[in-house]
């Protein structure tokens, strides 16, 4: 596996591969690897003809400062699980002025209000940051394929987005998201979870699956109380919000559409650590 650190080293190696003719498959990834992370290396490996890992911690996607100096960094650990794990062929570190050469600002998009949704109500510029680091790295590396998580599924959204406006030539592929032996989603932000707050962490997959039970049985404002119920009088677990949402726009419903597909989105707090999760929803109007 080549580590590549420079934008000009990329560069050689990109040029190489392009003029062999070989598909690159790439995923972009903030370190702190785990085995959701290789399992979109894995998809990509059978697809592609050489495939690329990233690794940068993006400061422009962070709204809280203290977020991005906790952001663990395992740079030795990641380097041996993608060595280790066979499908990856070359890893970018970039360092800021190989991506931010005038400066880490994000530029600003319009996508068409998805950025506004869940998130982006959240977490303010959030989205203009991932575009900019994103765009960036696909300017670069310039993919035929590239992989990223249904884990953050909006983000995934706002990407494709991204390359329609930008009209890059990358066909942006969604990887169903890696989960532990009990349902918790895989995370970077699990290592920083307490053993109580990680045996808390369970609810947040159980109440989705039971969503999954309810949707299309019970309305949606139903679903919504009894959601609500599942937290209340938990002090060591808050939820940020629950949303209902058409895959397509993101938006919050409230009544179920025939030829819609929807998803319910969860965002919960436990001590300090925000963890996100979704799951498809379906039904049978």
């Amino acid at each position: 596996m080549q580590i590549i650190k420079s934008r000009e080293e990329l560069k050689r190696f990109i040029l190489q591969h392009k003029k062999s003719k070989n598909t690159i498959g790439f995923a972009p990834t903030m370190g702190a690897l785990h085995p959701g992370h290789i399992s979109l290396y894995e998809v990509a490996r059978t697809e592609n003809d050489v495939v690329v890992s990233s690794i940068f911690v993006n400061p422009t996607q962070f709204n809280n400062p203290d977020d991005l100096e906790k952001y663990p960094r395992t740079l030795e650990n990641d380097l041996q699980t993608l060595e280790t794990s066979g499908f990856v062929d070359a890893v970018y570190l970039p360092e800021i002025k190989d991506l931010y050469p005038n400066g880490a600002v994000s530029r600003q998009y319009n996508f068409e209000g998805i950025e506004m949704e869940m998130e982006g109500a959240s977490r303010p510029g959030h989205f203009d940051g991932v575009g900019t680091v994103v765009e960036e790295l696909f300017r670069q590396v310039q993919p035929d394929n590239a992989y990223f998580g249904e884990k953050d599924f909006q983000q995934l959204a706002i990407i494709k987005k991204l390359t329609e406006i930008t009209q890059l030539s990358v066909k942006i592929h969604g990887v169903p998201t890696a989960r532990e032996t009990d349902g918790v989603a895989m995370s970077s932000r699990n290592k920083r979870l307490t053993e109580h707050g990680r045996k808390t962490a369970e609810i947040i997959p159980d109440t989705l699956f039971k969503v999954q039970q309810w949707f299309g049985k019970l309305s949606i404002p139903e679903i919504n109380q009894k959601v609500k119920e599942i937290f209340e009088n938990k002090p060591e677990i808050r939820m940020e919000y629950f949303t209902i949402a058409d895959e397509q726009t993101l938006r919050k419903v409230e009544i179920i559409q025939k030829d819609h597909q929807y998803r319910a989105f969860l965002v919960v707090v436990i001590g300090d650590v925000r963890l996100i999760d979704n799951m498809q929803l379906s039904h049978n109007l």
